[in-house]
């Protein structure tokens, strides 16, 4: 029988299905795990956004991960981009997407995760998946795809 931090770190660990540079835990969708009342573990996920077509994914992917575990999703508070970690947000930048900023009132263009240039221009509001916006950079003139502050 597996621990319960032992547990978090093999969810914590499990790939996003759409974004499989960063782990759930990077992500921020891990909320907890817990021991259910028959002893068995139990993940806690909040998706980022409701509706999110990766969640069917993610749930088999913990169960695999975990064995008998029971996946269970809260939508509140709901998931931000301000729960991505710093991990996280390396990780994006060295696989060429630019990381969401922290949630503030004014928002700038993304900065180019490849020469870090601010002067970007947005070329399409979707990416490859829902969540993300495909910019380039007007310096390097390499694409990019940025991650939604949400």
């Amino acid at each position: 029988m597996v621990t319960l931090e032992e547990a978090r770190a093999i969810a914590a660990a499990v790939p996003d299905p759409e974004l499989p540079v960063l782990t759930l835990g990077d992500l921020g969708i891990l909320r907890d795990v817990v021991r259910r009342e028959d002893g068995g573990i139990e993940v806690v996920i909040t998706p980022t956004y409701s509706g999110c077509p990766a969640m069917d994914a993610i749930r088999d992917d913990l169960r695999r991960a975990l064995p008998g575990a029971s996946v269970r999703t809260v939508l509140s508070p709901p998931w931000t981009t301000d729960w991505i970690t710093e991990e996280g947000r390396a990780k994006l930048r060295e696989h060429g997407i630019s990381p969401p900023g922290r949630a503030v009132a004014l928002t700038l263009s993304p900065r180019c995760p490849r020469c870090r240039s601010p002067r970007t221009r947005l070329v399409s509001r979707y990416g490859s998946t829902a969540c993300k916006a495909l910019f380039t950079c007007t310096d390097c003139l390499e694409p990019f795809e940025h991650v939604k502050e949400i």
